[in-house]
């Protein structure tokens, strides 16, 4: 397979590798090449996601996709599902039975030249680039799913898999917010369903911020929204990946 192409600037000048950000979703793979502050070098480029996705298809998917971009020297992961040590521990959407205990960032940055890499569930990543920094903060994704991610002054909090608790009639957060309710209840009634969902991680959390990401936060209605609540830009999933390198980069200087 032939190696990501070299990035240059408007004036042809050779640019320093940038960060390859992945973010993959129930529904769609995405990718980029990111500079340290976050900003593309390059136009993201998105297929669908394999029905059904397996492991080795999967990464040979996300390297097919990759392969027009431009340089790069460090690889970040976005994954749908809870990581723990590298590897993938649930993967709701893509099948648990066949993720389970895969070490996903590897397998990617091998099939990737060797390059290291970074993996985080892809709430966190999209949150990374999403809040202030200040005070106890939620990013919330909207999606195939619902994703979730804690940050107490700018740094991740233990994961927790909110999108799989119970929210009302014995359905998850997930079963009520997700994009199959959404296509189910319209936009509407799923609106309501997410007002109350806000009301219940207040009583939970009381956090300082949330912030609302994914490709249906589009269907918000932000005019009902507290005010501790804002929209967050879908690119961030994967405008985020350059955030994770700063993050664990800031932590491993302490």
């Amino acid at each position: 397979m032939r190696g990501p192409r070299t990035a240059r600037n408007g004036q042809g000048a050779r640019l320093k590798p940038g960060i390859l950000a992945v973010d993959i979703g129930g529904s769609g793979l995405k990718a980029a090449v990111l500079d340290e502050r976050g900003t593309m070098r390059s136009e993201r480029v998105r297929i669908e996601t394999p029905q059904p996705c397996p492991p080795d298809l999967l990464v040979a998917s996300v390297a097919a996709m990759v392969q027009p971009l431009p340089a790069y020297d460090r690889i970040s992961i976005g994954f749908p599902g809870v990581i723990r040590n590298r590897k993938v521990l649930t993967a709701p959407h893509l099948d648990t039975e066949l993720w389970a205990g895969f070490a996903l960032a590897d397998a990617l940055s091998k099939k990737l030249g060797g390059y290291p890499s970074k993996i985080v569930n892809d709430a966190e990543m999209q949150g990374l680039a999403l809040i202030r920094g200040k005070g106890l903060e939620l990013a919330i994704t909207l999606g195939t799913g619902v994703g979730t991610a804690l940050f107490r002054d700018g740094e991740m909090m233990p994961h927790m898999e909110l999108a799989h608790h119970p929210l009302r009639d014995d359905k998850t957060y997930d079963e009520v917010l997700g994009n199959a309710a959404y296509e189910k209840s319209g936009r509407k009634r799923w609106n309501k369903h997410l007002r109350k969902a806000l009301k219940f991680v207040d009583v939970l959390l009381h956090p300082d911020h949330i912030i609302i990401g994914g490709g249906n936060a589009r269907h918000v209605d932000s005019e009902d929204l507290p005010a501790t609540v804002s929209i967050g830009s879908n690119a961030a999933g994967i405008e985020g990946g350059a955030a994770l390198w700063r993050a664990t980069d800031k932590r491993a200087r302490r």
